[in-house]
């Protein structure tokens, strides 16, 4: 087995860099599955050989994605790097998986109002939060009181991904229901001291800086979890903010049963957010900073929604159905497609046709000047 200590310094090693909860337990589960599939051999006797192996068998058996397997080599070329302070020439040749690129999956303004009002309770407001605001959901769920600004219609996102804070705005149709909200928040905050609860976990050194802070209203989350922990340092009883997992298991009931065909989670609302806005005309810089994006790039993926599908071309089968008004006597996609219902089959005939000939029919040249200068037109 792995050198428990071994975790205990990469995790010191992490802390000091300030990286986030997430990504320490991350690095150190990948560290863990690593011994484990070499059955138990320290990290020190094994090399580019073993560390190749188990990226093979990410890819070949496990089949996880290729950003899953760039993950898992990032936290073993730290384990290497700043753990065990290997510097030997085989870390910087190792191969990276190569990401395909992905088109967001985005809902219609119509499938994300369904979504929403197949909604009930705490999880509906969060989601309208994620589709008015474009935030992600640890960050919706992790939202303080001291953060919702309702006079300048502003949520403050403190601690986002990369460790960064940004500004974003508050939908004027949420400026009430979160009113409502945190006035809920306040009175089971009054009745939890009441009962000798109702500690907050503070960030960093603000607990012992401002003792006063872990009972401050101000500190408190705006979506308060239905249970407390005993914090095992100071042995107070604490209330955490609403588990992430409600909320996705909320959201994926609620897209079942507005037979929405697309995949939906928690994260599409975001996608939408940024498409929706960006089809009103915003500039791609002003939602960069809404999204907290560090690049512009990452932003550009949303500009797909300005080509209006398939790159903006006009189909020959949209020519077709547009040329019965025309005059050239072809069928509608309606007509051909009611024509197949009645017949009970998908194989349907064209009916023959006064206005153009049999000859015209069958001369495919003929037929594609037609499409031609229905298309200029």
């Amino acid at each position: 087995m792995t050198n428990p200590r071994l975790l205990d310094v990469m995790r010191d090693r992490l802390a000091l860099r300030h990286a986030s909860p997430r990504t320490v337990e991350a690095y150190t589960d990948w560290v863990r599955r690593y011994v484990r599939y070499h059955g138990g051999r320290h990290p020190r006797l094994m090399g580019e050989a073993e560390l190749t192996a188990f990226l093979s068998h990410l890819a070949t058996e496990r089949r996880v994605a290729a950003s899953t397997q760039n993950q898992a080599l990032a936290a073993l070329l730290y384990l290497y790097r700043e753990v065990l302070g290997v510097s030997v020439g085989w870390l910087d040749t190792v191969v990276r998986a190569k990401r395909p690129a992905r088109v967001p999956a985005v809902l219609s303004r119509d499938e994300a109002r369904r979504v929403l009002v197949a909604m009930r309770g705490t999880p509906r407001l969060i989601a309208c939060v994620l589709y008015g605001a474009g935030l992600r959901l640890s960050e919706a769920c992790a939202l303080r009181v001291k953060d919702v600004d309702l006079d300048r219609r502003e949520l403050v996102i403190r601690q986002g991904k990369g460790g960064r804070d940004r500004l974003t705005l508050l939908p004027e149709s949420l400026v009430e229901p979160l009113r409502q909200q945190m006035e809920r928040v306040r009175a089971l905050h009054r009745r939890d001291w009441a009962a000798g609860r109702g500690h907050v976990m503070i960030p960093g050194a603000m607990a012992r800086k401002t003792p006063s802070a872990v009972r401050d209203f101000r500190w408190q989350w705006v979506f308060p979890a239905t249970r407390f922990y005993r914090d095992e340092a100071t042995g107070a009883w604490v209330r955490h903010h609403l588990h992430q997992s409600g909320v996705q298991r909320a959201v994926a009931a609620a897209a079942r049963e507005a037979q929405v065909t697309k995949r939906v989670g928690c994260h599409t609302f975001r996608h939408s957010f940024a498409t929706h806005l960006i089809e009103a005309g915003y500039d791609i810089r002003t939602v960069q900073e809404l999204l907290g994006h560090q690049s512009v790039r990452t932003t550009m993926i949303y500009t797909h929604v300005l080509n209006r599908g398939g790159r903006g071309v006009r189909s020959p089968l949209d020519a077709l159905a547009g040329s019965e008004q025309a005059g050239f006597g072809l069928p509608s996609a309606e007509a051909v497609f009611a024509s197949a219902d009645a017949m009970g089959s998908t194989h349907v005939r064209s009916p023959a046709s006064a206005s153009v000939s049999h000859r015209r029919l069958i001369d495919g040249r003929a037929l594609n000047a037609l499409w031609r200068n229905d298309l200029k037109r």
